[in-house]
């Protein structure tokens, strides 16, 4: 199974070239010596032009290792809520990404929610416009994708303890990244309110937090789902090191206060 690029020329540069220095400039770093070993990272998927520098941010900052568990929202009713693809190939315009069809088979056995679905994939840019990204930064990577369509706690906490199991297990290192923008389309200082709320919930590694605090204050953080599992993850494995990199809204870029959209770079190790 081939997935073609959904977002090319929209989200970011269809044009090879044009793409890579776009990412090699968003992740140009002083120190490029000086990465940290990471176990999960939070990045945004807006158009380049918006989040572009806030997940360069990040990744600039952290050792990549060759394999991914790629956790993002379904933003399209269409799909399973819990939907994994275990082979085949993502295309981008810097070329193929394979799938990791070992690791995606320990996902499934360990997270029996986890359904083999290409339909939650097809059109679902939060994952897609991750991989220039690594692409860039780890050229040899394989990755699994997961699209998260359900909020529904338990399922999440569920599917995080899973994912903790099969990441105890490997010998390999394996860096979970995880997509979400944060509030949505209120004016600069209620998303800068809220979103600080939601960042400081996840600064504490704390799922059960977050999830309440964006139902408690309306706080449309679209990939609340991929967070909490990803939460739940590093709770089970021990991870006590939470940091932000960076955090942006869209006004910064289009000088629009009344109507922002926020992301956050974040890092946990």
């Amino acid at each position: 199974m081939l997935r073609l690029p959904a977002v090319a020329g929209q989200f970011y540069p269809g044009n090879p070239k044009e793409l890579s220095a776009l990412v090699q400039k968003y992740t140009k770093t002083e120190s490029p010596d000086e990465r940290i070993k990471a176990r999960a990272c939070l990045v945004p998927h807006a158009g380049y032009i918006y989040s572009g520098g806030v997940a360069g941010a990040v990744f600039a900052r952290i050792s990549l290792p060759s394999k991914i568990l790629l956790l993002g929202v379904r933003h399209f009713p269409h799909g399973e809520p819990l939907a994994i693809l275990s082979e085949g190939a993502w295309r981008t315009p810097l070329g193929d990404v394979p799938i990791e069809p070992t690791l995606a088979t320990s996902l499934r056995q360990e997270c029996p929610a986890l359904r083999e679905d290409r339909v939650a994939h097809g059109r679902e840019h939060s994952l897609e416009v991750q991989l220039p990204f690594l692409q860039v930064l780890s050229p040899h990577l394989s990755f699994v994708p997961v699209a998260i369509g359900t909020v529904r706690f338990e399922d999440l906490r569920n599917t995080g303890e899973g994912i903790a199991r099969v990441l105890q297990k490997s010998t390999e290192d394996i860096l979970v990244v995880t997509s979400s923008d944060l509030n949505h389309y209120e004016d600069e200082e209620t998303t800068q309110r809220k979103d600080h709320a939601a960042i400081d919930r996840m600064l504490h590694l704390d799922p059960q937090g977050l999830f309440d605090v964006c139902r408690e204050q309306h706080i449309s953080m679209c990939g609340l789902g991929p967070a909490v599992t990803m939460l739940t993850a590093m709770n089970h494995l021990g991870v006590t090191s939470a940091q932000l990199v960076r955090h942006a809204t869209s006004g910064d870029v289009n000088g629009n206060r009344n109507e922002v959209v926020g992301y956050a770079g974040m890092i946990f190790a």
